[in-house]
């Protein structure tokens, strides 16, 4: 019996355990203080053009952190293309509800989605540089930053 039920649960959570991330990488700040000058770069390749994917804006902050939101400039290198920076404004909490990230005790971490809907991607290397512009600068009580990528599953 037990290696019957064995058996099912194997079948049933092996397909939960297929990762679907393609990258995600974040960078610390000392002492938790981002300058504005301090851009943080990512690269990453793709390789599967026939996929649909998610970019993700990933922050790590204290619950000190003064801010509901939070304001980049997100650079774009795709292969072949020149740089496009866009900026961003990511809600990261709200004044009823909270922080709206994941939170383990003083640590609040965020993935915010960065398009609206899945996008393809062109084979070849990627640059990602993220900036932050804030009006308080450096910018007190971020742990870290980063970018994750996503395949999405149809």
């Amino acid at each position: 019996m037990k290696k019957f039920l064995f058996f099912i649960l194997t079948i049933f959570l092996l397909p939960a355990c297929h990762p679907l991330d393609v990258y995600e990488k974040t960078e610390p700040f000392p002492n938790h203080v981002w300058s504005s000058n301090n851009r943080l770069t990512f690269e990453f390749t793709i390789t599967d053009t026939a996929a649909r994917y998610n970019l993700f804006a990933v922050i790590r902050h204290l619950d000190a952190y003064h801010w509901n939101n939070i304001w980049l400039n997100v650079t774009t290198i795709a292969p072949g293309d020149t740089a496009v920076t866009q900026q961003v404004n990511l809600k990261l909490g709200d004044n009823t509800k909270g922080w709206l990230g994941a939170e383990m005790d003083d640590i609040i971490e965020h993935r915010v989605l960065l398009n609206a809907t899945p996008v393809k991607l062109k084979q070849g290397n990627y640059t990602f540089i993220l900036q932050q512009v804030m009006r308080e600068d450096p910018l007190q009580f971020v742990m870290n930053a980063g970018i994750r990528v996503e395949k999405v599953v149809q």
